[in-house]
């Protein structure tokens, strides 16, 4: 785990939370496959705010979530892309963190690349995440303490610090500054969804992921346990563990990575600082 954020020793093992994960499980998996049979067929969408795509999908998935975890956890708090923002979720103890379609736009375009993502966090700290990307038949699990499966079988990040551009993704002027000598980086081909991209650095099939400012809790939640409990660190560029459920949600420039990797690359950047 990363250091320097409060990691409680809340036993994942235990009745109600052997419980979660089983509804967190049935619920996201549920989730996806309402989301695959919605995809490629004629939806409303529209723009919310300056340029984020919403489809009738995101929201249609959104409740069934919503209701089936509501429902079942009624003392826990709630965060979604697709929900009003309630601030009594500051006040819980535990917190549903949820993106009912991460990779909307591509999802819209009929790409593959879009994935359901849904932590439960505590104190901040994810305890329990799940990302399923339907397409591919990829669903990601993980519960602190407890590693990350994907379909049902355990992964690891890559090991060792080499930088193999091919396997680095994420926003290309990133990837570029890792090698201040070079114009012609060729870097690992896009990936839209976020949560899917740093869930292959956990389960090795690329080596390092860096997610660009304005990334929200709702993005990277999920993720972010799942890269940890596969033997992965994601911070941000400084090293700092990165907290959720806070009253901003909104984040700066964050890298995931193999440990050793990891600590390669925040090295990197603390000598040469972005702008």
């Amino acid at each position: 785990m990363a250091s320097g954020r409060q990691i409680h020793s809340t036993d994942t093992r235990s009745a109600p939370l052997v419980r979660d994960r089983a509804l967190l499980t049935e619920t996201v998996r549920e989730a996806g496959e309402l989301a695959r049979a919605m995809f490629s067929t004629s939806l409303r969408t529209w723009t919310k705010g300056v340029s984020s795509p919403v489809s009738e999908a995101d929201i249609a998935v959104n409740d069934l979530i919503e209701n089936r975890l509501r429902a079942a956890t009624p003392d826990y708090g709630w965060l979604s892309e697709e929900s009003a923002d309630d601030p009594s979720r500051l006040a819980k103890q535990r917190v549903w963190i949820v993106d009912p379609i991460d990779g909307t736009r591509g999802y819209i375009a009929g790409h593959d690349d879009w994935c359901v993502s849904v932590a439960l966090v505590e104190g901040a700290v994810p305890l329990l995440a799940a990302v399923f990307a339907p397409v591919t038949d990829e669903f990601f699990l993980a519960a602190r303490g407890q590693g990350t499966t994907c379909n049902g079988t355990p992964v690891l990040a890559t090991p060792g610090d080499d930088l193999d551009f091919s396997k680095i993704a994420g926003p290309k002027p990133l990837v570029e500054k890792l090698d201040r000598s070079r114009k012609d980086v060729v870097s690992h081909p896009r990936i839209g969804s976020l949560a899917l991209r740093l869930c292959r650095v956990a389960d090795g099939r690329i080596d390092a992921a860096f997610a660009g400012a304005q990334s929200r809790d709702w993005d990277i939640a999920a993720a972010d346990l799942i890269v940890q409990e596969a033997n992965g660190r994601m911070t941000s560029l400084g090293g700092e563990p990165i907290l959720y459920n806070r009253a901003e949600v909104t984040h700066g420039v964050l890298v995931a990575a193999g440990d050793l990797r990891h600590a390669r690359i925040l090295a990197h950047f603390q000598k040469h600082p972005l702008p």
